[in-house]
């Protein structure tokens, strides 16, 4: 078995000892991380690759991703950036124009701030698109905006119930306005739209995001809501051999309002999670989601919104407790979905149930997001042994505006507050929820280090002090996201026995001398992929597009 030596190289290894001048690959696997020196001796017939000087880190492991949402919104109309109703008409309009044969034209990225009042309706898309269906996927990917011809295939009628935790919106006159949240969408819209494509569709989405992933440095990524449907595309691809980045996939899990059905659905997860162990998909736990988001006024909070209304959660604690316990039990991770702080208040009640009633055991459930959270809370959790899953990218101030005015009060200085986690010494683990936001790790960890823009260098900062040193920010991303999903032994780090899963990228960001570090990650380029010991990316090249 060929043997590898990479040297000349700054290694971060995200381990105990950080830094690194060589690193030896055997197969798959690392051999040894240390200096050089004692690499010649180990291995003195050892293939050379010199990496003149660049900087090493871990692959990056995306601790809450959407994987095949990913790639699909890679092929759909971009809407990120556009700043009125204006633009968002004309970028859906061109697409409606260059694609006269699509049979239906898919948008993704609009902000709420953008539409007056936060709620779009029909009309809009109408004035556009009048002859096709359309969907607009909010970037928050909780609900989306569809015209009148999307509500007819969609066969969404006055008589049309929102089911358990969702919402079709309405006018006075109880006519579906063209906006449909949380459960509607995720129950309605989306196993709709998953039935109108085919196989080859599937398979070309999963395709461009290991494309994507393999520019980026992303060589693991935590998928967190799969269905059938991305399973069935997830194992053909890893069947032939095609993933050149892992998958540790949760299973959806939603509130159906019938805690027999509940039940039914940890059953599957946990049978899924038996057959799915293989080095590149693996099934590890379940996801739920609590609330929605602050941006759309779904999110469940202890306090009103700035207009005085509130959320009621999806999930109520007497509903997610008994779901919780019976995946612990089932040896299952729990990744819930948290924005709000009485989400999270929900969300750690229905772990101490699940301790109170299993006892003792290896836990690693999480909560995800925690966009506002109570510092009495975060030390509940630590206690607890929760992750915190947060997503540097969310709180980009570009987009923050409108998620302020939503709260307009003191919280929004305790927004998205990450040295509170570590302080009080629950792991934090970063991830994109791609697509939701970009899926590249690097802008990422620019916010993370600076809680300034990634998307417009004059949108200022977003409550700095929060900001975190960018080694550890790396850490977060790959070490961390690795020890949430129970990878750490696999992933995540620079250590011998460990898969050979690291990047090599063409600015060292982590120069000690350089003042200017965290902004040149905003240009800073993967020159190599690496991935089971395989270069899949090299100086812009695909090199390896199967295992």
């Amino acid at each position: 078995m060929t043997i590898q030596l990479y040297t000349n190289a700054r290694v971060f290894t995200a381990d105990t000892r950080r830094w690194a001048d060589a690193i030896l690959v055997q197969g798959e696997r690392i051999l040894y991380v240390g200096d050089t020196a004692t690499a010649h001796r180990l291995s003195p017939n050892a293939e050379k690759i010199d990496l003149s000087g660049h900087l090493v880190v871990p692959g990056f492991v995306d601790g809450h991703a959407h994987v095949i949402g990913t790639g699909e919104a890679l092929g759909q109309v971009n809407l990120w950036g556009a700043g009125s109703v204006q633009q968002l008409q004309h970028r859906i309009k061109e697409r409606a124009l260059e694609h006269a044969q699509s049979p239906r034209i898919l948008a993704t990225g609009w902000l709420h701030g953008v539409i007056p009042g936060g709620i779009p309706d029909a009309a809009m898309l109408d004035a556009v698109v009048p002859d096709k269906p359309v969907y607009a996927f909010a970037y928050d990917f909780h609900s989306v905006w569809v015209n009148t011809a999307a509500l007819a295939e969609l066969a969404i009628t006055d008589d049309t119930p929102n089911p358990h935790g969702g919402t079709i919106k309405r006018d006075s006159n109880g006519h579906a306005t063209g906006y449909i949240d949380e459960n509607a969408f995720y129950e309605i819209v989306l196993p709709f739209l998953d039935s109108q494509v085919n196989e080859n569709e599937h398979e070309a989405s999963i395709t461009a995001v290991q494309h994507a992933y393999r520019e980026t440095g992303v060589t693991t990524a935590c998928d967190m809501g799969f269905n059938e449907t991305d399973l069935e595309t997830f194992t053909r691809a890893e069947k032939d051999g095609r993933l050149t980045s892992r998958l540790i996939a949760y299973w959806r899990v939603n509130n159906t309002g019938s805690a027999q059905d509940n039940l039914a659905q940890i059953r599957r997860a946990a049978d899924l999670a038996a057959d799915h162990v293989s080095p590149f998909l693996r099934v590890v736990g379940i996801k739920v989601i609590i609330d929605g988001t602050i941006d759309g006024c779904t999110a469940a909070l202890g306090a009103p919104y700035a207009d005085g209304t509130n959320a009621e959660p999806i999930w109520r604690l007497e509903e997610l407790a008994p779901v919780v316990a019976a995946a612990d039990a089932a040896g299952l991770k729990v990744a819930m979905h948290a924005i709000g702080d009485e989400a999270t208040r929900i969300a750690i009640g229905a772990v101490e149930h699940a301790v109170a009633v299993n006892g003792p055991q290896d836990r690693r459930h999480r909560i995800e997001h925690l966009e506002l959270v109570d510092r009495a809370d975060v030390e509940r959790l630590a206690a607890l042994g929760i992750t915190a899953s947060m997503q540097p990218v969310h709180a980009d101030p570009a987009i923050a505006e409108n998620w302020r005015a939503k709260l307009n009060d003191d919280r929004v200085e305790r927004g998205f507050p990450w040295p509170w986690m570590t302080e009080a010494g629950a792991r934090l683990a970063f991830g994109t929820d791609s697509p939701t936001s970009p899926h590249a790790p690097l802008p990422n960890m620019y916010v993370a280090a600076t809680r300034a823009s990634a998307l417009d260098a004059a949108a200022g900062t977003n409550v700095p002090d929060f900001a975190l040193p960018l080694a550890e920010s790396i850490e977060h991303a790959t070490r961390d996201s690795a020890w949430a999903c129970g990878a750490e032994h696999e992933i995540g780090r620079l250590a011998a026995g460990l898969y050979a899963d690291f990047v090599v990228l063409d600015t060292d960001v982590l120069a000690a001398a350089d003042d200017a570090r965290p902004a040149a990650l905003l240009n800073t380029q993967v020159l190599r992929t690496v991935v089971a010991g395989r270069t899949v990316y090299e100086n812009g090249r695909h090199t390896e597009t199967d295992r």
